[in-house]
């Protein structure tokens, strides 16, 4: 009543501020009062009235339950029994809430239930007094159904349900001398059959019940398992029936099966275990009773292998860290519990008392691995295996010097036997370690073991080849072992690098064909196959990742340690990640280079198997999306195998396989692997922008290359050297590799480049090049002579039977060649020990030599090529090309110095270097010194050697060339078969063209013509340019670049070239039969007509290049520029035709600046270097001297015009196509009437240039010029060439007459002449003065470019003789159409075309109407002019110099108008032309050249004559073809030929101003000379 009055509503309403405290004093005050059992009574009701008042008042809301269940925690230290009251109260509550339909009460009530557990009322008393459903809505019990169930079942199973085996209270006495039975001792005399009769006994005695007597023997068991014979016997005489004792055994598992949470004790499973292994329980019958089921089982391992694998996804997404770290603790919580797992248990049991077989029976039940997933079954496994390995392990796997622990047998004789011999290891061992898997890293002393056992097992395979037979399935079963259980153990290892070297030493034993398929195995397969793997791999992922985020090349160590701990486990997911990262970024090669320093062995396997893994990954594009370049992946990869391999002593083998297997399948990419290796492991360099100093390196011996070579130093690639060399010799792939690149080089033009973009083509063709050099240059420098001899067939086996191109085979075997001729040298040396021997018998010596090795050489050439090739040149000249280098022509003293100047530079600095320690100085210095002296015994071994050779190659000189057919085909076998193909190889071999082509010359050989060699390269480079990789391109650069050195060295000083080319066989222009008695002597080409030539050389250097800069062909417009910048030094020399090619380069600049920016870089480049060069250019007049100049014979002299066809060809156009070759023909013949009758019977065996074979021309826009270039253009004038109707002295001077005035008819209609070139404007401006006189000769070309073909004839019928005095060149115009109508078009337009360059960037020459005046006065005094200058004129007095200036102007006036006129005829004769055309040139030479070839020419000329007819010829104008012609267009119009009448009239009045002008122009000159 008390406490009702102290909760009043007052009381609720300051329930905080004082209504609760007063309670609680109230409460206390009650329990503590002193007062008798009755009063105590009394306060203990008016107490528990109070605080059922107070939960009333929480229920009906008028007090908070945390309040009150505060107030109950205060409360608590005043009553013991206070949770007791508080439950009765609740209980009373309760009923009362449950009766009322108000909800809200009701939730009061739960929740202060709820708050008043377990700190009030614990929940087992809690239990005990509230209603069922209110234990539900407290989360006390799950469900009310179910809890009734369980609690009618358990009440009934107390109090009504009777026990089947709760019979020992009832016999207690029995039963209890039954356990004294069993637990007896049993080692004296009580045996098993003794105990079993006592056991009768006590059954008969006190009516016990056999199962539970058996229950009980079951019992003792378990408690001492180590009796296992007594019991197994008991039990064997105790049960008749198996069954029984299974359904007991089972009934014992199924104890341990209900919700009481005990788990199985051991001792019942290895009860149950033994009870299996004597067979007394069928397996079947027991698995029955085990739990839990195998589809469970099933289910749990799908479900953690889908949780393993959502992990590894997680782990690879990009997820904040405060949700990762609450991942990673739910990873924790779930990890797979298999609770009390019968089977597992019993699994286990069998493995400790080595019941082998009915374990495996379990384990193949369940999925795989899963029993193994246990920790104890795969301790319990290894155990047994220890014990069954331990015999053979102790006699063949224990290290020396170790002593181990030995294990002991099992004490089970139905253990599995020992192993004792290798072939007991597949039936035993190995089906062990493959149920065992991965889970063999629980114990790494038995892995080390297997290891061992495995490394002498394939000891004693290799040493006896007999036993393969024998134990093939011993080595397959370790094969199988390896690769399913001891590589993915090592993942499962925490970073043991001592294991990784151990397992090491098993594996390279295997050929790397099964190692890296194990290695793929591994990678690829084995972790997806277990759970606990799938999360290593994705651990070792994400820590990789951050590794490589983090990896910089001031971090490499700390990062390299932990790449390196990642390897040891894990070395291809590690790897497969880097090699990722790299293919995207190239900058992460070096730091990842330097960070794999701590890598095992093993470790660096797996690499290059990752490496040729991820280069055939079929994924990867090898190409970028413009298809013209490699990609980026493959390049980053590339350079990667080079460093790596290099730098770390990985296996080659592999590697180089799938680059040839590659290379066999037609692939050529991968040969970037290739050349990458070999330049990193040997550091021999194949680069494109080689240096003149390197290359000068090249042609010395191998220090000196070595040297100063290769930009990288190759002294520091010794041990990489030797690993490839050996990679290459072990594996025999030497010689494939070689064979298959030198056969690539085709394959990638004619079938794998048939649908790629030629630059594409073009860089493979480079890169097989490239790579097949390198290669070849790498095995001729480290292998042995020996190794290298039989790593090579002989020549024609490599080339019939491999298909191998001469210029390949050769370029391998001439290591081979050169060893040989040492060798055999020496030893006739040594034979000749005993007698001194002087230098010319040590020559003979080598030349024996030489005879001797390579004459069967020389037999195998033949077979290469038809024997109509061996006409022109023999087979010996054919090998001795091929089979020498610069090393045997020259020698590089200059290089030599300067590697010498950089040692004592070396010696400077170390003694100057006071930071360096003293013994590091003397070493640095002895280095130094025995660098130097070992350099200068190499260079007078190179000096003595060279020596050799050349006595060499003048003892073969005579025999190399036979004139059995014209030196024109002579030069075109030895271009075709040896100059090409070899300046194309390399930059070394193209210097080495130049160079043995000046060495052939300088030796005077017989038969070959200097002159016309040089004359062919030079001729027409376009269609070379054309057909050149870029490689070849810059190749072929500094061959021409090399060629022109030579010749612009004769250039250079007449002293020189009289000294080096005047006299010699190369140079004869003229050549005489060889019986003709005192005419025997052959004519030479004098120094100023070689300048002559050279200006022609430069001006069709300039025609080709245009063309190729002019045809829009990215690849000729590539390699034109390539080529100019190579032979810049030398070419042009030219002022006017480096304008032109300026002009042209900076056409394209503009044009490839946004279309191609390679090309742009390139001409970028060309014309900064161009523009350097400007100051070194001369002016035409002053690079050669355009002079009338005679070739002295015998029986008279020969012209030879300098603007002509003949040796000069027409070096002194610049116009838009050159002059004719064959006017200078006609000036030659007309010239040499005399000899006419008296060569006429000689017998003629020489060669003229007029009979040579034509060869292809530049482009198609001038397909005639391009036949006439490549065909000669020095022309050899024969003397035997004449008419025997110039007899008479009348035919002689009217020959005379016709010669001046048809040599300048054959530069208009002739089908070569062009256009008057810049030089000679120039000169023409430099004598009359220019200004409007330059101005007025380029318009009156322009007028004449146009005129009718009639009327040019006409006028050229009463020109003067055009001689080449230098001021008038007898204006060549423009190539007739009417001559070659079938060109008509093409030579317009080659010709519009090259006027615009040519024509606009000379000088304009001054009228050619004086130009011919001043030539035919000048023709008249040839015959005592000077060579070198024409004779100075007499002087002019005042009034003739104002008479002939008046003259001019008035001429100059008259010619302007007729211009006008003709430019207003040009569009209606234009259509005329084709109408009014002559017949055809080319019928009237033939027919005129056959008449005289009938009545003059000997056998020999009819032979050539007849070759000729038969090869397509440029049309040639004769003397008296141009005569008829000229007569018959004079006929057609009469008022033509007096305008031209008029104008010859005129001309000779300005015959002494031109010879007043001459005469300053020569005094000028002399004074200039002076």
């Amino acid at each position: 009543m008390m406490a009702a009055v102290c909760l009043t509503a007052e009381n609720l309403k300051n329930w905080e501020k004082s209504g609760k405290s007063d309670f609680v004093k109230l409460c206390r005050s009650l329990a503590h009062q002193d007062i008798d059992s009755l009063a105590g009574t009394s306060n203990t009701k008016d107490f528990r009235r109070a605080l059922y008042e107070l939960c009333l008042q929480v229920v009906k809301g008028n007090v908070r339950h945390d309040s009150a269940v505060k107030v109950l925690m205060e409360l608590g230290d005043v009553k013991r029994d206070l949770s007791s009251i508080m439950a009765d109260i609740l209980s009373l509550v309760d009923m009362d809430t449950i009766c009322q339909e108000d909800k809200a009460q009701r939730e009061r009530f739960i929740s202060l239930v709820s708050a008043c557990m377990p700190s009030v009322v614990p929940e087992h008393v809690m239990k005990e007094r509230l209603e069922v459903d209110s234990l539900e809505a407290v989360s006390l019990i799950t469900q009310v159904k179910v809890f009734n169930v369980k609690y009618v079942k358990t009440k009934t199973k107390l109090f009504y349900k009777q026990q089947k085996f709760n019979l020992l209270r009832e016999e207690n006495e029995g039963y209890a001398k039954l356990v004294t039975e069993l637990g007896q001792d049993v080692s004296g005399t009580n045996t098993s059959n003794t105990v079993l009769e006592n056991i009768k006994s006590l059954i008969g005695c006190f009516n016990l019940d056999p199962n539970r007597v058996l229950d009980i023997i079951l019992e003792a068991f378990e408690c001492r398992p180590h009796l296992h014979d007594f019991y197994i016997s008991l039990l064997k005489s105790y049960m008749t029936e198996a069954s029984t004792l299974c359904h007991v055994l089972g009934f014992k598992f199924q104890f341990y099966q209900d919700e009481t949470g005990e788990k199985t004790p051991s001792s019942l499973y290895k009860v149950a275990a033994l009870l299996l292994q004597y067979q007394l329980v069928e397996l079947e019958a027991l698995y029955a009773h085990l739990l839990p089921s195998d589809n469970d089982i099933n289910e749990r391992h799908k479900r953690e292998g889908l949780e393993a694998r959502q992990q590894a996804r997680k782990m690879s997404m990009v997820i904040l860290s405060d949700k990762k770290d609450e991942e990673k603790e739910e990873d924790k919580d779930s990890k797979n519990d298999q609770g009390d797992n019968q089977k597992f248990g019993l699994c286990e049991a069998l493995l400790r008392i080595g019941d082998w077989s009915h374990a495996q029976r379990i384990m193949d039940r369940l999925p795989h691995h899963v029993a193994v997933e246990q920790r104890s079954i795969a301790a319990a496994l290894c155990a047994l295996i220890h014990s069954t390995i331990e015999p053979l392990y102790r006699r063949v796997g224990v290290p020396k010097g170790a002593k181990g622990r030995p294990i002991p047998r099992l004490d089970n004789d139905q253990a599995p036997p020992q192993v004792h011999q290798y072939s007991d290891l597949p039936q035993q061992v190995f089906i062990m370690l493959q149920h065992l898997g991965p889970h063999l890293a629980c114990d790494t002393v038995l892995m080390a073991k297997v290891i061992r056992i495995g490394k002498a097992f394939m000891k004693e395979w290799s040493e006896n080849p007999g036993k393969k037979q024998e134990l093939s399935a011993v080595f397959y079963g370790l094969l199988t072992a390896t690769d399913e259980v001891l590589l993915p153990t090592m993942s499962m290892l925490d970073a043991n690098c001592c294991m990784s070297e151990e397992l090491w030493s098993l594996i390279k034993t295997f050929p790397y064909e099964y190692r890296y398929r194990m290695y793929g195995q591994w990678k690829n397969q084995a972790y997806a196959l277990h759970t606990q793997l799938i999360r290593i791999k994705a651990q070792t992922m994400d820590k990789t990742k951050h590794i490589m985020k983090r990896l910089t090349k001031e971090n490499i160590k700390p990062m390299g340690r932990l790449i390196g701990k990642l390897s040891h486990a894990n070395p291809g997911v590690l790897f497969e990640i880097i090699l990722s990262q790299i293919q995207r970024y190239e900058n992460l090669i070096n730091p990842v280079v330097d960070s794999l320093k701590y890598l095992t062995t093993l470790s660096y396997d797996v690499l290059a198997y990752c490496i040729i893994e991820a280069l055939a990954n079929p994924e990867k594009e090898r190409m970028k999306h413009d298809d013209t370049t490699i990609s980026m992946w493959l390049q980053s990869l590339a350079s990667f195998c080079g460093a790596i391999f290099r730098k770390y002593p990985i296996e080659l083998t592999g590697l180089l396989q799938y680059v040839a297997n590659q290379l066999k399948a037609g692939k050529s990419y991968d040969l970037l692997i290739l050349k990458e290796v070999v330049q990193k492991m040997s550091g021999i360099e194949i680069t494109d922008e080689i240096t003149s100093d390197q290359l000068e390196a090249l042609s010395g011996g191998e220090l000196l290359r070595a040297e100063g070579a290769y930009f990288g130093q190759i002294r520091n690639t010794k041990k990489s050297s030797q690993r490839l060399k050996d990679a290459l010799l072990e594996s025999e792939l030497a010689l494939p590799l070689s064979m298959l690149m030198a056969q690539q080089r085709n394959h990638v033009v004619f079938k794998e480049g048939a649908e790629m973009h030629l630059k594409l083509v073009g860089n493979l063709y480079d890169q097989c090049q490239d790579t097949l050099v390198q290669f070849g240059g790498f095995l001729a420098t480290q292998l042995s002579t020996e190794d290298y001899t039989k790593s090579l067939p002989p020549l024609d086996v490599m080339v019939t039977t491999y298909h191998t191109p001469p210029d390949a085979a050769f370029f391998l075997s001439r290591p081979m060649y050169a060893y040989s001729i040492n060798t055999r040298y020496d030893e006739l040396k040594k034979a000749d020990k005993g007698s001194k021997t002087s230098s010319s018998q040590k020559t003979q010596r080598y030349i024996q030599a030489v005879t001797e090795v390579t004459s069967p050489v020389i037999e195998s050439a033949r077979a290469i090529h038809p024997p109509k090739v061996w006409d022109d040149i023999s087979p010996q000249f054919y090998v001795t090309f091929w089979s020498l280098n610069m090393y045997d022509l020259s020698v590089p003293s200059g290089a030599y110095e300067k590697e010498t100047q950089k040692l004592k530079a070396q010696l400077s600095a170390i003694e100057d270097n006071r930071e360096l320690a003293q013994s590091k100085k003397k070493k640095e210095k002895e280095r130094c010194v025995a660098l130097m002296e070992k350099l200068r015994e190499e260079e007078k071994k190179q000096q003595d050697h060279c020596s050799r050779v050349l006595s060499r190659l003048k003892h073969e000189k005579d025999s190399w060339f036979m004139s059995r057919s014209t030196k024109n085909e002579t030069i075109t076998q030895l271009l075709q078969l040896c100059i090409f193909p070899r300046c194309l190889y390399t930059a070394n071999d193209a210097v080495y063209c130049a160079k043995f082509v000046h060495m052939i010359h300088n030796m005077k050989t017989e038969n070959f013509s200097s002159l016309l060699l040089y004359d062919r390269v030079f001729s027409d480079i376009s269609y070379m340019v054309a057909s050149c990789t870029e490689s070849e391109a810059r190749c072929y650069g500094r061959f021409l670049s090399a060629m022109l050195e030579t010749v612009m060295r004769w250039h250079s000083d007449k002293a020189i070239y009289e000294k080096e080319c005047w006299g010699y066989p190369g140079f004869v222009t003229v050549l005489r039969a060889s019986g003709a008695g005192s005419s025997s002597k052959a004519d030479q080409l004098d120094y100023e007509n070689f300048r002559h030539v050279c200006h022609k050389w430069q001006f069709k250097l300039t025609r080709a290049l245009v063309i190729c800069l002019e045809s829009q062909d990215y690849v000729q417009i590539r390699n034109t520029l390539i080529v100019l910048t190579k032979i810049l030094q030398y070419y042009p020399m030219v002022q006017n035709l480096a304008l032109a090619l300026e002009r042209r380069v900076d056409k394209i600049r503009q044009e490839e600046k946004e279309k191609r920016p390679d090309i742009y870089a390139l001409a970028m480049g060309y014309t900064g270097l161009l523009k350097g060069k400007k100051g070194q250019l001369v002016p035409e007049h002053e690079f050669h001297l355009k002079e009338a100049l005679k070739v002295s014979s015998k029986n008279g002299p020969v012209s030879i015009s300098a603007n002509s066809g003949g040796i000069m060809g027409s070096s002194g156009s610049s116009g838009k196509s050159e002059g004719s070759k064959d006017s200078g023909k006609s000036g030659a013949e007309s010239s040499k009437g005399k000899q006419g009758k008296e060569e006429k019977s000689k017998d003629s065996s020489t060669d003229g240039m007029s009979n040579d074979k034509p060869s292809s021309g530049s482009s198609s826009k001038s397909s005639s010029t391009s036949k006439s270039a490549m065909n000669g253009d020095v022309a050899m004038s024969s003397s035997k060439k004449s008419d025997s109707k110039q007899s008479s002295e009348k035919t002689k001077d009217k020959e005379k007459k016709e010669k001046s005035h048809n040599g300048e008819k054959s530069h208009k209609e002739g089908k070569g002449h062009h256009k008057e070139d810049k030089g000679h404007k120039e000169d023409k401006g430099h004598k009359e003065g220019k200004g409007h006189k330059e101005d007025k000769g380029h318009k009156e070309d322009k007028g004449h470019e146009h005129r009718s073909h009639s009327k040019e004839r006409e006028k050229s019928h009463r020109s003067p003789s055009v001689t080449s005095n230098g001021s008038g060149n007898g204006k060549p115009g423009k190539r007739s159409t009417e001559a070659s109508p079938r060109n008509s078009d093409s030579e317009r337009e080659h010709k519009r075309s090259r006027k615009e360059d040519h024509m606009s960037s000379a000088s304009s020459a001054t009228s050619a109407v004086a130009a011919k005046d001043a030539h035919r006065a000048e023709h008249k005094e040839a015959s005592h002019k000077s060579p070198r200058y024409s004779s100075p004129a007499q002087p002019m007095t005042e009034k003739e110099k104002k008479r002939a200036s008046k003259e001019k102007e008035k001429m100059e006036r008259d010619r302007s108008k007729e211009r006008d006129g003709e430019k207003r005829r040009e569009s209606k004769e234009h259509r005329k032309r084709k109408s009014e055309e002559p017949p055809s040139m080319t019928e009237f030479q033939e027919s005129k050249r056959r008449k005289d070839e009938d009545k003059g020419k000997s056998g020999s000329d009819s032979r050539r004559s007849s070759q000729e007819r038969e090869k397509p010829r440029t049309p040639q104008t004769t003397p008296k073809l141009s005569s008829k012609l000229a007569k018959e267009s004079g006929e057609k119009g009469k008022k033509e030929s007096k305008d031209k009448d008029k104008e010859e009239k005129k001309s000779s009045k300005e015959k002494k101003v031109e010879r007043k002008e001459e005469k300053k122009h020569s005094s000028h000159k002399s004074e200039k000379k002076r």
